[in-house]
């Protein structure tokens, strides 16, 4: 390290990085919402489904991301689980419009946050309920009703209802994050 790596570090220029999972449902729109989060000069004109995981950095005013877009295809949710030591924070996708495998979302977030490296930890998790411009699209207070959020005492979470492809409700939750983020480490 050198001395302007210390300095910067000293007076607080330094930028933290942090890890964080996007989990959700395949279709849910996590790489959307990923790219969305990226400065306009570095996103992506066409999304893809996911195989596997892609990782994506980008900064904000005061930290680094490093994002794990981890595919939400059932054959591929078991490699979720080896990622969640290494994170400081979790984004967890909904299709707002998908009311019939909100069950299955309910299972793999029950899942997650029972696993032994979450279970303890005080990592925040910030839900999107996405794809709200679908006209059969459920409020985010009634995804969080079907997902049973209030029962989630041991980290602190928030629901925010989003737009993906137009970028709404995208700050709203990153500026919790981001919050959530630096409480931590402070």
């Amino acid at each position: 390290m050198g001395l302007l790596d210390k300095l910067s570090g000293w007076l607080g220029l330094k930028k933290k990085e942090v890890n964080v999972l996007c989990l959700g449902l395949d279709n849910s729109g996590k790489t959307t919402i990923i790219n969305q989060l990226k400065p306009a000069n570095a996103q992506a004109q066409d999304i893809v489904p996911t195989i596997g995981f892609n990782i994506e950095k980008f900064k904000n005013s005061s930290l680094s991301f490093t994002v794990f877009d981890m595919s939400g295809q059932s054959r591929y949710r078991n490699l979720w689980e080896h990622y969640y030591k290494e994170s400081h924070a979790i984004i967890f996708v909904i299709d707002s419009g998908d009311k019939l495998r909100m069950v299955v979302a309910k299972e793999e977030l029950d899942t997650l946050l029972s696993h032994e490296d979450i279970r303890g930890r005080k990592m925040p998790v910030l839900f999107y309920a996405n794809k709200m411009d679908l006209r059969d699209a459920v409020s985010s207070v009634k995804v969080s009703q079907m997902l049973c959020l209030e029962n989630i005492r041991d980290k602190p979470w928030h629901i925010c209802a989003s737009n993906a492809i137009r970028g709404e409700g995208l700050q709203e939750g990153l500026d919790w994050l981001q919050d959530h983020i630096k409480t931590m480490s402070t």
